[in-house]
This record gives structure tokens, C-alpha cells and sequence, in this order.
């Protein structure tokens, strides 16, 4: 059984307000659909940008897949995969986020 999903404006608001929380300020830098938008979560720190997509894992439970790779990249790589992105899901939300050690502010199974 899968679990329930969140409405996406919901999600984003929780996830600003952990890192709010948790001295890691965030922001959306764009706004998608309330309802039934996806996520990239983009994680800024000294090195460049980890961008986080949603995926599934094997049991089809919630996770984050590091979307650039194990390691940071500069910041044009980052707005290219956004932008693609973006193209297959026009209802995306971006949010980025000061995280010097590259992890989320809120609970993530990173894949």
C-alpha cells in the first residue's frame, strides 16, 4: 500500500518552515501547482548546488534521488537540470536551500 501524498503547497511550506527551524534558510524559487506539483529541492553550499528530485524506492516508499550527482555542481549544471525539469513537469516547485553539509533540512531517504 502506497502512502498518502501531501499536497505539494503544504509540503513546501513544512519544508521551508524545518529549515526556517533548523538554521537553514529557504526559499521557493518557483512556484508550481498547489495541489499536485513535483519537487526539486536544491541544496546550496561552498562547493556549488546538490539538487534533490522526488523518486520511489524499491518498496515504493519516498525518497530523494541527489538528480546532479554525488557532488556538487556550479550553479549554470544546476539551472539546466531545473530547466529540463521543468519541461516534463510544468507544475514544478523549485526551493532552495542553505545546507553547508549538503543534507535536507526535513527527514530524506537519500538515494
Amino acid at each position: 500500500m502506497s502512502e498518502p501524498r501531501i499536497k505539494a503547497g503544504i509540503w513546501v511550506q513544512m519544508a521551508l518552515r524545518l529549515g526556517a527551524s533548523d538554521g537553514r534558510p529557504g526559499m521557493v524559487i518557483r512556484r508550481g501547482d498547489a495541489d499536485a506539483g513535483g519537487v526539486v529541492v536544491l541544496l546550496r553550499g561552498r562547493m556549488g548546488i546538490v539538487a534533490l528530485s522526488q523518486t520511489r524506492d524499491a518498496e515504493g516508499r519516498a525518497a530523494w534521488l541527489r538528480a546532479t550527482g554525488p557532488d556538487p555542481v556550479d550553479e549554470a549544471r544546476a539551472d539546466e537540470y531545473v530547466e529540463k525539469q521543468m519541461r516534463f513537469d510544468p507544475d514544478l516547485w523549485v526551493i532552495e536551500f542553505e545546507a553547508p553539509d549538503y543534507l535536507p533540512p526535513f527527514e530524506a531517504k537519500l538515494l
